[in-house]
């Protein structure tokens, strides 16, 4: 529910932007109640939307009535497609360029939904280029041409150079500007587009007609199929007006191909809990293509898995955000190391410093003690008589000197330490730049595999290349097929319509044949009736028939039943052609 929440959020985000909700918040509240089957609660609506400073529009915004009396009664059964139209009716016409556009405003419509199914989850709404890439590359091969990569790679780094990505409005720019489908029409583009809508919004994963055998009377039908992640519908045709059934899958289901049988080819069957339908496909290939696409989604149904198409959107985001946040470690590495250094940098600074206080005083402190020794040896040469006379004391002096002079030598040793002190310093210095060096291994090791994983999406890429090409030499292939089938057609043809002349001059000659038999008939009625005018009861004698006479006043009859009927026919087709 959560996920469907934020689809949601998305659409109502365009149309909550494009109005002033102080004077269209309630269209905006009664149309989404509408589209989304929720109950109206006219009670909180004209309470939140209410004109004094005290209502909930003024001073806690929007959304707090959003999510409590309209996001949280969503329950599922709603049409997206008609709550998408309505939030698209609201936004379109600020939003939408004026400038003419390669495709229709239904086509723009359906890109706008695609943009809501693929931008990031976070507002204000923008899609990646990654995804960019992947919403071109959808509708090229739909569209059965080319992907140009080194075109996009020029489009993509001059949008790295500006912005993280593109609005709604911009991705209906880009595509209705033929930048990415030149040489189209408009009717591929369009076919093209809404081939990747069903796939992306309306979860079609495969549609196309095959022929269902009826339950009850047993009667094969075309239909129209559309397979879905849980259920396959079948219509009357492709229009999706008229609406026969459904294949409710769960993963219980299986599918199985069947042999020839009835006249009927490419036979497959699929089997439910309560029901078994028999199908049979177009061609062999057809077969196998539905056979796999039951198959798999009957398995992602028992795995719980989500759709092919959202399963992928969500890797490409995960891998996005683990890229981030990898880029974002390497750049906190950097960061810390960097402050490791300044921090380095300041103590070895500090240590200079005392050095060169320590030398400093030891300097001035040699020079106190040379200044010393010179007053002495003056006092020695000009005290030398009266220093021997007290040379005790005099030793007491060197004693005390002695010591001075121990203590200098552990300021020298002192000093010393200090030297060694800035040497491991240094050393640190030196193992803080080796670790920085390694830090940048590792940083060019990652583009080395970035280039890597590129160079095996293009290999991927050549494969597709290669196998459209060998699809395009099948396709060659069957239209010589078709053409050889024309020409056998055509020469069928001609003997046809020479077996019909000759039908037609057969006609004519029977027709004669016929006017002559006539004629002569017509002349031995006359005849009989001349003979039976002039004699009376006198009648010819003719051999008899085998079928019953007639009989008259005047005895037998000289006609059969038949023959009488037949001259009365005669005599009225004579009768209706002197008319």
């Amino acid at each position: 529910m959560v996920g469907l929440k934020e689809e949601l959020l998305k659409s109502i985000w365009h149309a909550f932007t494009a109005l002033d909700l102080d004077r269209s918040g309630k269209v905006l509240s009664h149309n989404l109640c509408t589209v989304l089957n929720v109950p109206h609660d006219p009670v909180a609506l004209e309470e939140h939307f209410r004109d004094d400073d005290e209502g909930p529009v003024s001073n806690q915004g929007y959304m707090p009535y959003l999510n409590k009396f309209i996001l949280e009664k969503v329950q599922g059964n709603f049409d997206k497609v008609e709550f998408n139209r309505m939030c698209w009716t609201l936004c379109a016409k600020k939003n939408l360029s004026k400038s003419p556009l390669l495709i229709s405003d239904e086509d723009a419509f359906k890109v706008w939904v695609i943009f809501n199914f693929l931008s990031e989850d976070k507002y204000p709404l923008i899609i990646v280029p990654e995804e960019i890439e992947y919403l071109l590359k959808k509708i090229t091969e739909a569209m059965g041409a080319g992907w140009q990569q080194e075109q996009f790679d020029h489009y993509k780094i001059a949008l790295n150079t500006s912005r993280e990505g593109l609005s709604a409005w911009e991705l209906i720019d880009l595509i209705g500007s033929g930048q990415f489908s030149k040489g189209m029409d408009r009717q591929t583009v369009s076919m093209a587009i809404s081939e990747v809508f069903n796939e992306l919004i309306l979860d079609v994963l495969k549609q196309g007609y095959m022929l269902k055998k009826g339950h009850k009377r047993k009667n094969w039908m075309e239909r129209w199929f559309v397979l879905k992640p849980n259920i396959i519908s079948y219509y009357v045709s492709e229009d999706l007006k008229e609406k026969k059934g459904d294949i409710i899958l769960d993963g219980n289901c299986c599918v199985e191909a069947l042999p020839d049988k009835d006249g009927k080819k490419c036979l497959f069957l699929i089997k439910c809990l309560d029901k078994t339908f028999e199908i049979s496909a177009s061609d062999k290939k057809k077969k196998q293509e539905w056979i796999q696409a039951i198959q798999s989604t009957v398995s992602l149904l028992r795995a719980g898995s989500a759709p092919p198409h959202k399963e992928a959107r969500q890797k490409r985001k995960e891998l996005r955000q683990k890229l981030q946040a990898e880029q974002e470690e390497l750049e906190r590495q950097m960061r810390e190391l960097q402050a490791a250094n300044e921090n380095k940098q300041k103590e070895l600074e500090t240590v200079r410093k005392q050095l060169e206080a320590a030398a400093a005083r030891a300097a001035e402190e040699e020079k106190k003690r040379l200044q010393t020794q010179v007053e002495l040896q003056d006092r020695f040469s000009l005290e030398l008589e009266r220093e021997k006379m007290v040379r005790q004391k005099m030793e007491e002096q060197v004693a005390q000197k002695s010591s001075e002079l121990e203590q200098y030598l552990q300021r020298v040793r002192e000093l010393e330490e200090m030297y060694k002190q800035l040497q491991e310093a240094l050393e640190d210095e030196k193992q803080a730049r080796q670790d920085e060096e390694t830090v940048r291994k590792l940083q060019a090791r990652l583009l080395e595999e970035e280039t890597a994983k590129r160079a095996e999406l293009e290999k991927w890429h050549l494969q597709q290349q290669q196998t459209i090409q060998m699809t395009e030499a099948e396709k060659q292939e069957l239209e010589n097929q078709r053409m050889m089938k024309e020409q056998a057609l055509q020469v069928a043809m001609e003997q046809l319509k020479q077996l019909e002349l000759e039908r037609k001059e057969a006609l004519e000659q029977y027709e004669e044949v016929k006017k002559k038999l006539e004629t002569a008939a017509n002349n031995t009625k006359s005849w009989k009736d001349k003979v039976a005018h002039h004699e009376g009861l006198i009648r010819l004698i003719e051999p008899g028939s085998k079928n019953p006479h007639l009989i008259t006043n005047w005895g037998p009859a000289a006609f059969t039943e038949a023959e009488l009927e037949q001259r009365q026919r005669s005599w009225k087709g004579k009768k209706a052609t002197s008319e």
